[in-house]
């Protein structure tokens, strides 16, 4: 199974831990990494896997990086159904009332769509002791991709 990540940032903090979930995922899976401004919603497939490495930004915004392919999604609003993802957002806690809403807004945009959200929603705290991609990788150790491709083969 092919896995897309797309990384959504604002000061690149989105894009490493991207790219650590990409070398992770990379040692048993085909991964391609694309930033969110520059991937077209019309390449989603439900073929694939998708994972979303989103950061928050200003007051629980979607940072600056992600907004063309929101933009994207909310004009053209493809049926995603059949598409299966996994959120991973940072943010930070000192900010309580919108800690992680960029990953947050990610998976509420995908599922009102028909996508279906798989695995567990990871949040980096910043005001944590751990780097974004040390969690990031840890993370994607947990994601359920070899039973989903099982399941895909078997139906």
């Amino acid at each position: 199974m092919r896995v897309v990540i797309l990384f959504g940032s604002e000061m690149g903090t989105a894009e490493r831990a991207a790219e650590a979930v990409a070398d992770e995922l990379a040692r048993a899976h085909d991964v391609s990494i694309y930033d969110m401004s520059d991937f077209d919603t019309d390449d989603l497939n439900i073929h694939d896997f998708h994972v979303l490495v989103c950061s928050t930004y200003g007051t629980g915004e979607l940072p600056t990086g992600a907004e063309p392919f929101f933009d994207q999604l909310d004009d053209r609003l493809p049926d995603l159904t059949g598409l299966r993802f996994a959120v991973f957002g940072l943010g930070d806690i000192v900010y309580d009332d919108t800690f992680n809403r960029g990953g947050e807004i990610c998976a509420e945009k995908l599922t009102a769509l028909g996508a279906r959200q798989v695995g567990e929603h990871g949040r980096h705290d910043a005001s944590g002791t751990v780097r974004p991609q040390d969690q990031a990788r840890e993370w994607a150790r947990s994601l359920p991709i070899e039973a989903l491709a099982t399941a895909a083969v078997a139906s």
